[in-house]
């Protein structure tokens, strides 16, 4: 309090005071006295004590002097209401509403303390309630409680709770009866044997304070100070009442009084012998009983590592009891989860703010998913109201930043926090170390506002490692824990030091709190908890005193033994909490997430800008440019070299792109996600409005990247089909992100596992090393390895590089005319002689009746392909097909073989001719239509490719054909080989897949391969596949 205000009161007392000819009442110094004593150190009250007196003296001069000198009293009485007036506005600036009634008490104490109390100093008591805004009502109350020894008398006699021996209450008469049914409203009452005499507790609602006096003759103390008989007393948070004659009497019984008569629909929190254990361990929660009820504040105190945070996901149902049960009003909350939606809130230690969005929409898109069935304006009306009731309007505009880029305090964090929570008006809030990280200031701050939900009828239990003295006096309950899990104290938060240094044998183990300053030291019950042993040196060991294992026996004996459970069916409270519908959810995560990524404007501007920045460094560096007869500067797309690098590079820039970013995009939700989930919010629907946003992000990332790069280095009419493979590509990156992302722990494991997925990208997309060059186990000249087959960048840059070679403007005019010759060759220069030789070898051996395992090999090779040509020619038949076995093969049989082989050969080269006849009709038609040859030249020169060319025609492997499985295998001109097999498996650069009979363009069927990867990744992300699976093969290395 400042030294204005302090002198200011000090006028107001000197006003009221009753002053006679005979001076100052001394009882009324001694309440300015008593009061200063709350305030002030000793220098400091005698210092005001001399100023309230030199008050006196000024406002009281002409009260003390002739009695004849009326008219000069009553201006000075004129002039003093005024002044009290200008006080008490004074005063309205500076003190709280709280210390307001309490300097009300005060007032109308001293007017008490005079053998008459008159209508002046009545006026004056009036005048300071008006200014000070006291309700006519509560003002009535007041007056009467100090003024009256009679309750009967009070206006309300509902807020005074009497205490006495009595069981039931009786001898009380209605203040006033208006008519014959009138039925009076009576005080509380509490029974506490042993009592003799009464406390009456007077409650000011507008302010939850109580006042009380005790008439009793027995010795009473108030937080091990004396209470003098008939004399008012403030009962602050954490205060108790004892006396070696009756019971105590805690603050929390009282407040809970009167919180309860105020609660339409009373929540019951009842625990028994409730037990949890970690899977293959013996930590956890051990067994312990725990109920509660509506309108208090509980806290859950110990070291670090006890078992705290568990206890309360126990609470909340987060983690199945491995014994006991939990009931809220007599429902199970494993059992009957739907029935109890809404009604716990919980507030985890971790921060679930969106660090991109301001204040405001952080609540509003809670609200959004949370009330399904409000109105727009409804859902506005009630974030606004929430903030303003948590004081955070005047921020509600900022964005709430991170930890390190702080635009909100650290308390106005956690209260946003709460804020998450409060909103959907549960009637149990838990919440895990609200005041971790926060000054004293904020702490407090947080713990009142925690307090405030108590008034309004929630029950609130809080998890706290080392409350300061204030905090602590705000438990309206306490529960101990210690190491393992073990309960060690459950009672009263007053009573709990004296426990612990009764049991430790402490000399003073009566004293809860100082004496002089009425300060409570929360961390002597830990210090007491872990005392340690002291050797021979006395040094400390080790080893503690008392075992958290002995302490829980205490607890057991002393506390546990004495829990009587208690259930309830009252009906569970209403509340308005409604998840919505899973296309809801969608929008609403949707549009949370596009604003939480367009107010990043790094974010927005390396994302946006990186795919055209390296389509830019690509297209430059790869723009080879070989130049002409004419011009040496002279840029020619079929002469570009690069192309194929460029092709392959784009896969790994679309990978790449897509890999970085998702990484992040789970795993820094992974806590908001598990509050999700707490509510019961559509995991897919999150999942689902990530992927479309990741997809449209991909989207104009790959379609930049192809316009531009396509652009410089002169490729035409492919952009659509770059992108739909690029995009394709990116979005497979996308959703393998998010698994990643889901599955891993760490941010920097998450970088660090990207080369891993990229580099065999890389190393096993057929570009870096030929298939047919890996290890001999792995390759199959038929088809690509299955190695191949899982790499997304294979059937990428296959896709890029079949569907430029084949539909770019020019070759797609004579690709068809191309394969048929090119499979008539093959056959006719190829196939033919080498069937010849194995025919010759044979029978060579046959003849000089050697090697008998070549001749069967040799035969079956030949046997299998003719059969196959058999089939491809039937006008053309192999009629000594069944004697091309080592039994029945001789020369008679291998010239007629040969025969048919020639007869195959002149087919084929007949078939060559007639193709290349046709492609030369072609090409002078189409000369003719572009205007020339030399136009058809050019647009051989700006859509074909050589070196692309000489890739997908294999022109640089030597061999032509291989032998795998008594099979010939072709390996010339893979783009014109049709696949063989009916699965879709196929050669590289093969122009077409098979799937049962039909054909499938390479183009189309690899983008439709990429998705379906993509679907199956989907899969696993929807059931966290990836996580559980490394879950599970982390369980079993423990074991």
């Amino acid at each position: 309090m400042n030294e204005s205000i302090l002198k200011a009161l000090m006028r107001l007392f000197a006003i009221v005071a009753n002053v006679n000819k005979q001076g100052l009442n001394n009882n009324s110094r001694t309440i300015v006295a008593n009061y200063l004593d709350r305030q002030l150190n000793k220098e400091l009250v005698d210092e005001y004590l001399n100023l309230f007196d030199e008050y006196i003296e000024m406002h009281h001069r002409k009260t003390k002097s002739e009695d004849g000198q009326e008219n000069k009293v009553k201006k000075q009485t004129s002039l003093n209401s005024v002044k009290v007036l200008l006080i008490c506005n004074e005063i309205n600036e500076a003190l709280q509403q709280k210390e307001k009634i309490l300097v009300l008490f005060r007032l109308l104490e001293f007017i008490k303390q005079g053998e008459t109390i008159t209508d002046k100093e009545l006026d004056f008591i009036k005048t300071v309630a008006d200014t000070f805004n006291v309700e006519e009502k509560e003002y009535n109350n007041i007056r009467s409680f100090v003024l009256e020894n009679d309750t009967n008398l009070l206006s309300d006699p509902t807020k005074v709770l009497i205490i006495n021996d009595q069981e039931i209450l009786e001898n009380l008469k209605p203040a006033h009866i208006d008519h014959d049914h009138f039925v009076a409203p009576k005080p509380k009452h509490l029974f506490r044997k042993g009592l003799q005499g009464h406390i009456y507790i007077l409650f000011v609602e507008s302010t939850h304070t109580f006042f009380f006096k005790y008439d009793g003759t027995d010795a009473a103390y108030l937080n091990g100070i004396n209470i003098v008989p008939n004399q008012l007393y403030v009962l602050d948070n954490g205060s108790v009442i004892k006396s070696t004659k009756f019971g105590s009497v805690y603050y929390s019984d009282i407040s809970n009084i009167f919180i309860t008569a105020r609660i339409s629909s009373q929540v019951v929190f009842s625990a028994t012998d409730i037990e949890f254990k970690f899977n293959g361990s013996t930590n956890g929660i051990q067994k312990f009983s725990f109920y509660e009820e509506s309108g208090r504040l509980v806290g859950i105190m110990g070291g670090s590592g006890v078992g705290k945070s568990t206890l309360l996901s126990v609470f909340n149902g987060s983690l199945p009891l491995n014994g006991g049960s939990i009931t809220i009003n007599g429902f199970d909350l494993h059992k009957d989860k739907s029935k109890l939606e809404g009604v716990i809130g919980f507030v985890p230690q971790d921060d679930l703010l969106i660090e991109e969005l301001s204040v405001f929409r952080n609540l509003y898109f809670n609200a959004k998913l949370c009330f399904s069935e409000l109105t727009e304006m409804q859902i506005k009306k009630l974030v606004l109201r929430t903030l303003s009731d948590l004081d955070l309007d005047g921020i509600m505009h900022l964005t709430v930043g991170d930890p390190l880029n702080k635009f909100i305090s650290g308390g106005q964090r956690k209260r946003l926090n709460i804020a998450l929570e409060l909103i959907r008006e549960p009637s149990i809030l838990i919440v895990d170390e609200p005041t971790s990280g926060l000054s004293s200031q904020d702490s407090d701050m947080v713990m009142s506002l925690l307090k405030e939900q108590t008034l309004k009828g929630r029950l609130v239990i809080v998890n706290i490692h080392q409350p300061s003295s204030d905090i602590f006096k705000m438990f309206d309950k306490l529960l101990v824990m210690d190491k393992g899990g073990h309960p060690v104290y459950y009672g009263n938060p007053a009573d709990a030091v004296v426990y612990f240094k009764t049991q430790s044998g402490h000399v003073n183990a009566d004293e809860s709190e100082c004496i002089t300053c009425g300060n409570v030291n929360p961390e002597q019950i830990l210090q007491i908890l872990e005392a340690k042993v002291v050797n021979a040196f006395g040094k400390f060991t080790k080893s503690r005193k008392r075992t958290p294992e002995e302490w829980y026996e205490l607890y057991k004996a002393n506390i546990d033994s004495k829990f009587t459970p208690k259930e309830t069916t009252n009906e569970l409270p209403k509340n308005n909490f409604k998840v919505p519908n899973r296309l809801k959810q969608l929008k609403i995560f949707g549009l949370r997430n596009f604003l939480s990524k367009i107010t990043n404007k790094q974010y927005l501007l390396i994302n946006l800008l990186e795919a055209p920045i390296l389509a830019v460094v690509l297209g430059y560096f790869t723009k080879y440019i070989a130049g002409t007869a004419a011009n040496s500067n002279a840029y020619i797309f079929a002469e570009n070299e690069n192309i194929p690098a460029y092709l392959f590079m784009s896969v790994i820039v679309a990978l790449f792109l897509g890999l970085t970013v998702s990484a992040e995009e789970i795993i820094r939700d992974r806590k908001i996600l598990k509050r999700e989930a707490f509510l019961n919010l559509s995991r897919m629907s999150y999942l689902n409005s990530k992927i479309v946003f990741l997809f449209a992000l991909s989207a104009v990332q790959m379609l930049s990247y192809a316009i531009i790069g396509n652009w410089i280095l002169g490729i035409h009419g492919m952009t659509l089909a770059y992108w739909a493979i690029l995009f394709s590509t990116s979005a497979f990156a996308n959703i393998l992100g998010l698994n990643i992302s889901s599955a891993l722990n760490s941010v920097v494991t998450i970088y660090i596992l990207i080369p891993f997925i990229l580099v065999p990208q890389l190393s096993l997309s057929g570009v870096i090393v030929n298939f047919n060059r890996l290890h001999k186990s792995v390759t199959n000249p038929l088809y690509v390895p299955v190695i191949g087959d899982v790499m997304t960048s294979r059937w990428a840059y296959e896709a890029l590089a079949v569907q430029q070679f084949k539909n770019n403007k020019y070759d797609r005019l004579f690709y068809q005319y191309d394969k048929e010759m090119s499979d008539a060759s093959f056959k006719a220069i190829y196939l033919v002689p080498e069937l010849e030789s194995r025919i010759d070898m044979a029978l060579n051996y046959i003849n000089q009746k050697t090697s008998p395992e070549k001749v069967v090999s040799y035969l079956e090779l030949v046997h299998n392909e003719i059969s196959i040509l058999n089939k491809q020619l039937p006008k053309i038949q192999c009629t000594q097909l069944d004697k091309i076995n080592p039994k029945d093969f001789n020369n008679a049989i291998g010239e007629q073989v040969k025969y048919y082989l020639y007869d195959v050969k002149k087919y084929y080269n007949k078939l060559n001719q007639h193709a290349n006849t046709l492609k030369d009709e072609r090409f002078q038609k189409l000369s003719s239509k572009f205007g020339g040859e030399y136009d058809l030249v050019k647009l051989k020169e700006d859509y074909s490719n050589k070196r692309l060319a000489e890739i997908v025609l294999n022109k640089n492997e030597i061999s032509k054909v291989k032998e795998y499985e008594k099979r010939i295998v072709r390996l010339k001109d893979p783009i014109y080989t049709y696949p063989i097999n009916r699965t879709g498996r196929a050669h590289f650069y093969s122009p077409v897949k098979k799937i049962a009979w039909f054909y499938i363009d390479t183009f189309y069927y690899n983008i439709m391969f990429m998705w379906l990867t993509s679907i199956l990744l989907y899969f696993m992300l929807l059931h966290d596949s990836l996580r559980k699976l490394i879950e599970f093969s982390e369980r079993r290395r423990s074991k």
